[in-house]
Protein backbone atom coordinates (compact mmCIF):
# COMPACT_ATOMS: atom_id res chain seq x y z
CA UNK A 1 0.00 0.00 0.00
CA UNK A 2 1.49 3.27 -0.92
CA UNK A 3 0.16 6.29 1.56
CA UNK A 4 -1.12 9.33 -0.14
CA UNK A 5 -1.55 13.12 1.14
CA UNK A 6 -5.04 13.29 2.48
CA UNK A 7 -6.47 16.79 1.10
CA UNK A 8 -10.10 18.35 1.26
CA UNK A 9 -10.51 20.55 -1.25
CA UNK A 10 -12.90 23.35 -2.00
CA UNK A 11 -13.05 24.54 -5.28
CA UNK A 12 -11.58 28.33 -5.89
CA UNK A 13 -9.90 35.01 -4.81
CA UNK A 14 -9.12 38.69 -3.98
CA UNK A 15 -8.36 41.36 -1.64
CA UNK A 16 -11.05 44.29 -2.23
CA UNK A 17 -8.59 47.47 -2.42
CA UNK A 18 -10.32 51.32 -1.99
CA UNK A 19 -9.36 52.39 -5.45
CA UNK A 20 -10.93 56.12 -7.24
CA UNK A 21 -12.77 54.68 -10.10
CA UNK A 22 -10.73 55.05 -13.56
CA UNK A 23 -13.16 56.50 -16.26
CA UNK A 24 -11.05 55.30 -19.13
CA UNK A 25 -12.18 51.52 -18.03
CA UNK A 26 -15.90 52.60 -18.69
CA UNK A 27 -16.50 51.01 -21.84
CA UNK A 28 -14.87 47.99 -20.89
CA UNK A 29 -16.71 47.38 -17.76
CA UNK A 30 -19.94 47.95 -19.36
CA UNK A 31 -18.94 45.40 -21.83
CA UNK A 32 -18.08 43.17 -19.19
CA UNK A 33 -21.22 43.28 -16.94
CA UNK A 34 -23.36 42.71 -20.70
CA UNK A 35 -21.11 39.41 -21.49
CA UNK A 36 -21.40 38.04 -18.33
CA UNK A 37 -25.15 38.73 -17.70
CA UNK A 38 -23.81 41.10 -14.34
CA UNK A 39 -26.46 43.80 -12.62
CA UNK A 40 -25.58 45.21 -9.08
CA UNK A 41 -28.07 47.92 -6.63
CA UNK A 42 -26.34 51.31 -6.62
CA UNK A 43 -24.51 50.30 -3.27
CA UNK A 44 -23.07 47.22 -4.69
CA UNK A 45 -21.70 48.66 -8.21
CA UNK A 46 -18.84 51.04 -7.11
CA UNK A 47 -17.44 47.95 -4.83
CA UNK A 48 -17.39 45.64 -7.51
CA UNK A 49 -16.18 48.45 -9.82
CA UNK A 50 -13.35 48.92 -7.60
CA UNK A 51 -12.25 45.00 -7.66
CA UNK A 52 -12.99 45.02 -11.28
CA UNK A 53 -10.40 47.57 -11.68
CA UNK A 54 -7.85 46.49 -9.62
CA UNK A 55 -8.13 42.71 -11.46
CA UNK A 56 -8.02 44.45 -14.62
CA UNK A 57 -5.00 46.68 -14.09
CA UNK A 58 -3.16 43.28 -12.67
CA UNK A 59 -4.28 41.33 -15.75
CA UNK A 60 -2.70 44.25 -18.56
CA UNK A 61 0.47 44.93 -16.41
CA UNK A 62 1.07 40.81 -16.29
CA UNK A 63 0.22 40.18 -20.10
CA UNK A 64 2.44 43.42 -20.96
CA UNK A 65 5.41 41.83 -18.96
CA UNK A 66 4.35 38.08 -21.15
CA UNK A 67 4.79 40.57 -23.88
CA UNK A 68 8.21 40.93 -22.89
CA UNK A 69 8.93 37.29 -22.43
CA UNK A 70 9.02 37.52 -18.64
CA UNK A 71 6.19 35.09 -18.09
CA UNK A 72 5.24 32.12 -20.02
CA UNK A 73 1.24 32.84 -19.84
CA UNK A 74 -1.44 35.26 -20.84
CA UNK A 75 -3.85 36.16 -18.47
CA UNK A 76 -8.18 37.50 -19.21
CA UNK A 77 -10.78 39.33 -17.82
CA UNK A 78 -13.75 36.57 -16.85
CA UNK A 79 -16.88 35.59 -14.66
CA UNK A 80 -14.65 36.07 -11.53
CA UNK A 81 -13.58 39.62 -12.40
CA UNK A 82 -15.74 41.24 -9.57
CA UNK A 83 -14.98 38.22 -6.94
CA UNK A 84 -13.76 39.90 -3.56
CA UNK A 85 -11.51 38.33 -1.17
CA UNK A 86 -13.86 37.12 0.91
CA UNK A 87 -15.86 35.24 -1.65
CA UNK A 88 -12.79 33.83 -3.05
CA UNK A 89 -12.12 32.12 0.55
CA UNK A 90 -14.75 30.57 0.61
CA UNK A 91 -14.54 28.69 -2.37
CA UNK A 92 -10.86 27.24 -1.11
CA UNK A 93 -10.10 25.59 2.29
CA UNK A 94 -6.82 24.56 3.62
CA UNK A 95 -7.19 20.78 4.57
CA UNK A 96 -5.76 18.38 7.03
CA UNK A 97 -2.50 16.88 5.94
CA UNK A 98 -2.55 13.25 7.49
CA UNK A 99 -1.66 9.76 5.21
CA UNK A 100 -4.53 7.56 3.63
CA UNK A 101 -3.68 3.93 1.96
CA UNK A 102 -5.85 2.97 -1.30
CA UNK A 103 -6.58 -0.20 -2.12
CA UNK A 104 -3.75 -0.75 -4.99
CA UNK A 105 -0.48 1.53 -4.53
CA UNK A 106 1.92 -0.08 -5.77
CA UNK A 107 3.13 1.59 -9.17
CA UNK A 108 6.15 0.26 -11.32
CA UNK A 109 7.69 2.80 -14.03
CA UNK A 110 7.65 1.54 -17.22
CA UNK A 111 8.68 4.77 -19.18
CA UNK A 112 10.30 3.50 -22.06
CA UNK A 113 8.01 3.83 -24.88
CA UNK A 114 5.17 6.41 -23.57
CA UNK A 115 4.53 8.96 -26.29
CA UNK A 116 5.66 12.35 -26.72
CA UNK A 117 2.36 14.04 -26.37
CA UNK A 118 -1.15 12.48 -25.23
CA UNK A 119 -4.46 14.73 -25.41
CA UNK A 120 -7.40 12.17 -24.36
CA UNK A 121 -10.18 14.25 -25.83
CA UNK A 122 -8.95 13.32 -29.17
CA UNK A 123 -9.35 9.63 -28.67
CA UNK A 124 -12.85 10.32 -27.00
CA UNK A 125 -12.44 9.42 -23.14
CA UNK A 126 -13.42 13.28 -22.15
CA UNK A 127 -16.72 15.02 -21.70
CA UNK A 128 -17.48 18.54 -22.40
CA UNK A 129 -16.28 21.01 -19.52
CA UNK A 130 -18.35 21.34 -16.77
CA UNK A 131 -19.02 24.82 -14.59
CA UNK A 132 -19.22 23.91 -10.67
CA UNK A 133 -20.86 27.94 -10.31
CA UNK A 134 -21.31 28.75 -6.19
CA UNK A 135 -21.07 25.11 -5.40
CA UNK A 136 -17.08 23.86 -4.34
CA UNK A 137 -17.54 20.47 -6.16
CA UNK A 138 -14.51 20.55 -8.12
CA UNK A 139 -13.80 17.21 -6.31
CA UNK A 140 -16.83 15.67 -7.50
CA UNK A 141 -16.09 16.94 -11.12
CA UNK A 142 -12.56 15.32 -11.31
CA UNK A 143 -13.90 12.00 -9.79
CA UNK A 144 -16.91 11.52 -12.59
CA UNK A 145 -13.97 12.85 -14.87
CA UNK A 146 -11.95 9.36 -14.44
CA UNK A 147 -14.69 6.96 -14.25
CA UNK A 148 -16.25 8.53 -17.65
CA UNK A 149 -12.53 8.02 -19.42
CA UNK A 150 -12.41 4.29 -17.80
CA UNK A 151 -15.73 3.65 -18.65
CA UNK A 152 -14.70 4.77 -22.07
CA UNK A 153 -11.91 2.88 -22.37
CA UNK A 154 -13.82 -0.33 -21.65
CA UNK A 155 -17.01 0.20 -23.15
CA UNK A 156 -16.01 2.53 -25.97
CA UNK A 157 -19.18 4.15 -24.89
CA UNK A 158 -18.92 8.17 -23.47
CA UNK A 159 -21.18 8.75 -20.57
CA UNK A 160 -21.59 11.80 -18.47
CA UNK A 161 -21.80 10.90 -14.91
CA UNK A 162 -23.63 12.59 -12.41
CA UNK A 163 -21.62 15.55 -10.18
CA UNK A 164 -24.76 16.03 -8.23
CA UNK A 165 -24.87 12.43 -7.00
CA UNK A 166 -21.72 12.23 -5.85
CA UNK A 167 -22.44 16.05 -3.75
CA UNK A 168 -25.82 14.73 -2.45
CA UNK A 169 -24.71 11.21 -1.61
CA UNK A 170 -21.15 11.08 -0.19
CA UNK A 171 -21.19 12.69 3.15
CA UNK A 172 -21.79 9.60 4.78
CA UNK A 173 -17.63 8.80 3.44
CA UNK A 174 -16.05 12.33 4.44
CA UNK A 175 -17.36 14.79 1.69
CA UNK A 176 -19.19 17.79 2.78
CA UNK A 177 -21.31 18.23 -0.05
CA UNK A 178 -20.86 22.01 -1.58
CA UNK A 179 -18.83 22.65 1.45
CA UNK A 180 -15.97 20.65 0.84
CA UNK A 181 -14.45 17.03 -0.56
CA UNK A 182 -11.98 15.14 -2.08
CA UNK A 183 -11.71 12.64 -4.59
CA UNK A 184 -10.52 9.76 -2.43
CA UNK A 185 -13.87 9.78 -0.82
CA UNK A 186 -15.62 10.09 -3.71
CA UNK A 187 -14.06 7.18 -5.18
CA UNK A 188 -14.55 5.09 -1.71
CA UNK A 189 -18.44 6.54 -1.78
CA UNK A 190 -18.65 4.75 -5.65
CA UNK A 191 -16.94 1.65 -4.58
CA UNK A 192 -19.00 1.27 -1.45
CA UNK A 193 -22.19 2.14 -2.93
CA UNK A 194 -22.51 0.21 -5.86
CA UNK A 195 -22.06 2.90 -8.40
CA UNK A 196 -22.90 6.43 -9.25
CA UNK A 197 -25.56 7.47 -11.84
CA UNK A 198 -25.76 9.52 -15.44
CA UNK A 199 -26.09 13.16 -16.08
CA UNK A 200 -29.18 12.09 -17.34
CA UNK A 201 -30.91 10.79 -14.73
CA UNK A 202 -29.34 13.27 -11.67
CA UNK A 203 -28.54 15.99 -13.29
CA UNK A 204 -26.49 19.00 -11.75
CA UNK A 205 -28.19 21.84 -10.16
CA UNK A 206 -25.30 23.47 -8.70
CA UNK A 207 -26.22 23.32 -5.22
CA UNK A 208 -26.66 20.55 -2.39
CA UNK A 209 -29.92 18.36 -1.70
CA UNK A 210 -31.00 15.16 -0.55
CA UNK A 211 -29.39 12.01 -1.57
CA UNK A 212 -31.77 10.55 -4.73
CA UNK A 213 -29.42 8.32 -5.79
CA UNK A 214 -31.90 5.38 -7.90
CA UNK A 215 -29.99 1.68 -8.28
CA UNK A 216 -31.90 0.95 -10.75
CA UNK A 217 -30.35 3.85 -12.83
CA UNK A 218 -26.59 2.92 -12.14
CA UNK A 219 -24.25 4.24 -15.09
CA UNK A 220 -20.70 3.21 -13.75
CA UNK A 221 -19.54 0.91 -11.37
CA UNK A 222 -15.56 0.75 -9.95
CA UNK A 223 -14.04 -1.97 -8.46
CA UNK A 224 -11.15 -0.52 -6.66
CA UNK A 225 -8.98 2.59 -6.78
CA UNK A 226 -4.85 3.20 -7.10
CA UNK A 227 -2.88 6.21 -5.34
CA UNK A 228 -0.11 6.36 -7.24
CA UNK A 229 3.07 7.66 -5.68
CA UNK A 230 4.34 11.03 -5.71
CA UNK A 231 6.76 11.55 -8.87
CA UNK A 232 5.94 13.40 -11.83
CA UNK A 233 7.15 10.67 -14.20
CA UNK A 234 4.61 8.07 -12.43
CA UNK A 235 1.81 10.49 -13.02
CA UNK A 236 2.75 10.48 -16.83
CA UNK A 237 3.17 6.87 -17.32
CA UNK A 238 -0.45 6.76 -15.61
CA UNK A 239 -1.61 9.56 -18.01
CA UNK A 240 -0.30 7.60 -21.45
CA UNK A 241 -1.49 4.27 -20.43
CA UNK A 242 -4.28 4.10 -18.48
CA UNK A 243 -6.07 7.63 -19.03
CA UNK A 244 -7.65 10.84 -17.37
CA UNK A 245 -5.68 11.70 -14.00
CA UNK A 246 -7.87 13.55 -10.85
CA UNK A 247 -4.95 15.32 -9.29
CA UNK A 248 -5.57 17.87 -6.48
CA UNK A 249 -3.34 21.41 -7.16
CA UNK A 250 -2.87 24.74 -5.15
CA UNK A 251 -4.87 27.29 -6.87
CA UNK A 252 -5.11 29.96 -4.42
CA UNK A 253 -3.64 32.71 -6.46
CA UNK A 254 -5.71 35.25 -8.85
CA UNK A 255 -3.06 34.03 -11.36
CA UNK A 256 -4.40 30.96 -12.26
CA UNK A 257 -8.21 32.21 -11.86
CA UNK A 258 -7.47 34.63 -14.36
CA UNK A 259 -5.46 32.23 -16.70
CA UNK A 260 -6.07 32.78 -20.39
CA UNK A 261 -3.04 30.38 -22.47
CA UNK A 262 0.38 29.17 -22.09
CA UNK A 263 1.98 27.40 -19.69
CA UNK A 264 1.19 27.94 -16.58
CA UNK A 265 4.17 28.78 -13.57
CA UNK A 266 2.98 30.81 -10.96
CA UNK A 267 6.25 30.81 -8.36
CA UNK A 268 3.73 31.37 -5.41
CA UNK A 269 2.60 27.70 -5.84
CA UNK A 270 3.09 25.32 -3.28
CA UNK A 271 3.13 21.66 -3.08
CA UNK A 272 1.13 20.75 -0.34
CA UNK A 273 -1.34 23.16 0.08
CA UNK A 274 -3.39 21.79 -2.19
CA UNK A 275 -7.11 23.26 -2.36
CA UNK A 276 -8.95 22.53 -6.11
CA UNK A 277 -9.07 19.23 -7.75
CA UNK A 278 -8.84 18.78 -11.94
CA UNK A 279 -8.17 15.92 -14.27
CA UNK A 280 -5.34 15.69 -16.16
CA UNK A 281 -5.77 14.50 -19.86
CA UNK A 282 -2.68 14.63 -21.47
CA UNK A 283 0.63 15.94 -21.47
CA UNK A 284 3.51 17.25 -24.34
CA UNK A 285 5.52 20.05 -25.06
CA UNK A 286 5.89 23.49 -26.80
CA UNK A 287 8.61 24.42 -28.72
CA UNK A 288 11.47 22.07 -29.16
CA UNK A 289 11.29 19.22 -26.87
CA UNK A 290 15.01 20.15 -25.41
CA UNK A 291 13.53 23.86 -24.66
CA UNK A 292 11.73 22.51 -20.99
CA UNK A 293 8.43 23.83 -21.87
CA UNK A 294 6.94 20.75 -20.39
CA UNK A 295 3.28 20.77 -19.60
CA UNK A 296 0.29 18.66 -17.98
CA UNK A 297 -2.90 19.41 -19.79
CA UNK A 298 -5.78 20.02 -17.41
CA UNK A 299 -8.99 19.70 -17.46
CA UNK A 300 -11.37 22.71 -15.19
CA UNK A 301 -14.62 22.85 -13.44
CA UNK A 302 -15.04 26.40 -14.28
CA UNK A 303 -16.93 26.59 -17.41
CA UNK A 304 -15.72 26.97 -20.80
CA UNK A 305 -15.32 30.53 -20.76
CA UNK A 306 -12.34 30.40 -18.75
CA UNK A 307 -9.03 29.25 -19.33
CA UNK A 308 -8.23 27.39 -23.41
CA UNK A 309 -11.98 26.66 -23.46
CA UNK A 310 -12.19 25.44 -20.06
CA UNK A 311 -8.81 23.72 -20.35
CA UNK A 312 -5.02 24.64 -19.14
CA UNK A 313 -1.31 23.84 -19.32
CA UNK A 314 0.54 23.60 -15.91
CA UNK A 315 4.32 23.57 -15.71
CA UNK A 316 5.82 19.88 -15.80
CA UNK A 317 8.79 18.19 -15.03
CA UNK A 318 9.33 21.57 -12.66
CA UNK A 319 9.49 19.98 -9.03
CA UNK A 320 5.66 19.02 -9.02
CA UNK A 321 4.72 22.37 -9.56
CA UNK A 322 1.52 23.14 -7.79
CA UNK A 323 1.48 19.61 -5.88
CA UNK A 324 -0.01 18.28 -9.17
CA UNK A 325 1.21 14.83 -8.08
CA UNK A 326 0.78 14.89 -4.35
CA UNK A 327 -2.57 13.74 -5.03
CA UNK A 328 -3.23 11.60 -7.97
CA UNK A 329 -5.54 8.64 -7.54
CA UNK A 330 -7.67 6.30 -10.59
CA UNK A 331 -10.87 4.41 -10.75
CA UNK A 332 -10.53 0.34 -11.95
CA UNK A 333 -13.72 -0.16 -13.94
Amino acid sequence: MTPVIFLVVLCLGFRSSALALDPSLDAEWEEWKILYEKSYSLEEEALRRTVWEKNMKMIKLHNGENGLGKNGYTMKMNAFGDMTNEEFKKMMVDFPMQTLKSGKGIWKRSLRGLPKFVDWRKEGYVTPVGKQGNCSSCWAFATTGAIEGQMYKKTGKLIPLSVQNLVDCSKPHGNNGCDWGNTYFAFRYVLHNGGVEAEATYPYEGKEGPCRYNPQNVAAKIREFVALPEYEDILMDAVATKGPIPVGIDAYHESLLFYKDGIYHEPNCRRYNLNHAVLVVGYGFDGNETDGNNYWLVKNSWGQSWGMDGYMKIAKDRNNHCGIVSFAQYPLV
